[in-house]
């Protein structure tokens, strides 16, 4: 560090008290020679003063003399002999005399006619539209709009008006309320929206109730109207208690659209679910999470999500409807990239298959708390017991395709498996950025899962272009949209990872945390909006595991070939661009072998 060097203290005789003493300023006047060290200038003194010149602008100065300037006159002085006068406002009282006298077009505080404007006395009215419908109408969609939470996707949702239907489409434009669809998305018909879906579950369900709402709100406006001397607030009260409807009200919350949107109307037991694909004494726990646990039920793996409890789960606080209704969608929207069908543009098998999504309530059954116990048995669990929920405890459960193990555990045997994995996670994930502006934003290798089967070839439609790539009797499957973000041309749908500082808090040097930070860095924190460049991310981020982390048949020139691969990834800002990287070349055949 470098600090002001402070001058040493010395005795000083008179002559250098003398010169020291004098400050700039004063040599240039030319006095102040018998001054002490005392009246020393400060050091952060202006070189020019007041009333001073200083040396380094005076040596500029013109020091001619100059001729002296004329005084300014002043205002003349009063005569002695007279006095100030009062100032006259007659003028101005004339004015106003003239203003109070003209009838102002103003609201009668007294009107004989409710809904009239009044002129003076005057006895002719002018109808105006009336006041408290259209305040009624603010106040029965203000009471039953509801909030959920941050993500403004959900909200628009869950805050659908509780209104009749038929009524609103002349009222509002319902196109601007949704995003608009992209040349590039086609029509879904074969995954009913949330909004149909809740829409047929509810406001079918309430239309009765809906119209006693209504014919009791036009009551009340109707006394309101002949109320000619009520007070605007008192109204309000009155509409706010009319439009009051606490059973509507429940129906519109997260975890009634949940239901809804699994095609249910009430929860289901758990073991009532799992009985549907295996006996009880055959169910296996297969793997775990932090926000849940997995069971082998037949041909089908069901992951169990606790929701909407206070009790922790593995020390975290449970998640909401809502955060679950967006992987919900999620899951069912990516599954129609597997039927190709129609005119559809885009197609994959990469996505793991979603074939049931249950609402279940209850403890856990002996069943499932002996699958994970013998598990526990085998691998130490990291969870906490799961027959620690109560008995109102509240689940989601997938039930999905069985798509093999993670990477993190299989066993690849050589760099044409390796490759094969890279080349299928690309391009599946350049079929969903195509088809609704995926991004999978935590792809890291728990995610990833693999199998072996007798596949040479799979088939990827791209934007009506056919590619097969070559397997080599692998077949990878892309699990977990917890964090995902999707448009399916009606909603985007995404979690807002700004909630989530923890996320990127991680260890330093750790690559999928620091993925997360990169992702972070692309987005500029707004996790709304479509940043593509993140799968590229997570791609970067498999050829580091592979490289790093799995051990298998390569050579030096297999190893120089992947981190070229990494290096031109960083260039790339979509997994479209991607798959065209000469990398995958070889593996990208015209037809089926």
């Amino acid at each position: 560090m470098y600090e002001r060097r402070r001058k040493p203290h010395q005795q000083h005789t008179h002559k250098d008290a003398t010169l020291n003493g004098m400050s700039f300023a004063a040599a240039a006047a030319g006095g102040g020679t018998n001054n002490t060290n005392k009246n020393r200038v400060s050091w952060n003194r202006s070189l020019s003063t007041r009333g001073r010149t200083s040396i380094a602008v005076g040596s500029c100065l013109d020091v001619r003399p100059q001729g002296k300037q004329a005084r300014r006159k002043g205002k003349p002085a009063l005569p002695k002999s007279k006095g100030v006068q009062p100032v006259s406002f007659e003028k101005e009282r004339e004015y106003f005399q003239e203003v109070d006298a003209f009838e102002l077009l103003e609201e009668s505080p007294s009107p004989k006619h409710f809904s009239t404007w009044a002129m003076g006395n005057q006895n002719d009215t002018v109808p105006i539209p009336h006041l408290c419908s259209r305040l009624e109408k603010w106040l029965l969609s203000k009471k039953f709009n509801y909030s959920c939470g941050p993500s403004s996707t959900l909200s628009k949702i869950l805050e659908t008006p509780y209104r009749n239907l038929e009524s609103l489409r002349g009222e509002v434009n319902f196109s601007i309320l949704s995003t608009p669809k992209k040349s590039s998305f086609k029509d879904t018909s074969g995954f009913p929206s949330i909004q149909s879906r809740f829409n047929e579950e509810f406001i079918t369900k309430d239309v009765h109730e809906r119209d006693i709402n209504s014919r009791k709100s036009n009551a009340v406006s109707e006394s309101v109207k002949n109320e000619s001397c009520e007070d605007v607030e008192v109204a309000v009260k009155k509409l706010s208690l009319a439009s009051t409807s606490a059973s509507s009200v429940d129906h519109v919350n997260p975890f009634s659209t949940l239901l809804a949107v699994c095609g249910q109307s009430a929860p289901t037991k758990l073991l009532d679910l799992f009985s549907k694909y295996s006996d009880p004494e055959n169910i296996v726990k297969v793997g775990e999470g932090t926000f849940g646990e997995a069971f082998l039920a037949g041909n089908t793996v069901c992951k169990v999500v606790p929701i909407d409890g206070d009790l922790k789960v593995n020390g975290e606080a449970q998640k909401k409807s809502e955060e679950l209704l967006e992987e919900v969608v999620l899951s069912w929207t990516l599954n129609h990239l597997r039927r190709n069908e129609g005119d559809t543009h885009n197609a994959c098998t990469t996505f793991v298959e979603t074939f049931e999504i249950n609402v279940c309530q209850g403890p856990y059954d002996a069943a499932l708390i002996q699958a994970w116990e013998d598990w526990d048995d085998k691998h130490c669990s990291e969870n906490d017991n799961p027959e620690e929920f109560p008995e109102n405890q509240r689940y989601i459960v997938f039930v999905l395709q069985h798509g093999g193990k993670d990477l993190e555990s299989f066993v690849l045997l050589n760099i044409n498996e390796a490759r094969s994995l890279l080349v299928q996670v690309t391009a599946g994930l350049a079929v969903a950025e195509a088809a609704y502006e995926f991004e999978h934003r935590d792809l890291h290798w728990g995610n990833v899962l693999l199998s072996r089967n007798d596949s040479v070839t799979m088939n990827f439609l791209l934007d009506g272009k056919q590619m097969f790539v070559r397997t080599f009797g692998l077949s990878v499957t892309i699990i977990d949209f917890t964090l995902s973000r999707i448009n399916t041309g009606e909603d985007i749908f995404f979690l807002d990872l700004s909630q989530d500082p923890e996320l990127f808090n991680g260890p330093k040097g750790d690559k999928q945390f620091d993925t997360y930070r990169k992702m972070k860095k692309v987005t500029e924190d707004q996790w709304e909006g479509s940043f593509p460049k993140t799968n590229v991310l997570w791609l970067v981020y498999l050829v580091d595991m592979l490289l790093l982390k799995k051990t298998f048949d390569r050579s030096s020139k297999d190893e120089r070939d992947l981190r070229s691969l990494k290096k031109r990834l960083d260039k790339y800002n979509s997994a479209k661009e991607a798959i065209f990287d000469p990398f995958f070349s070889d593996l990208m055949v015209d037809r089926p072998l």
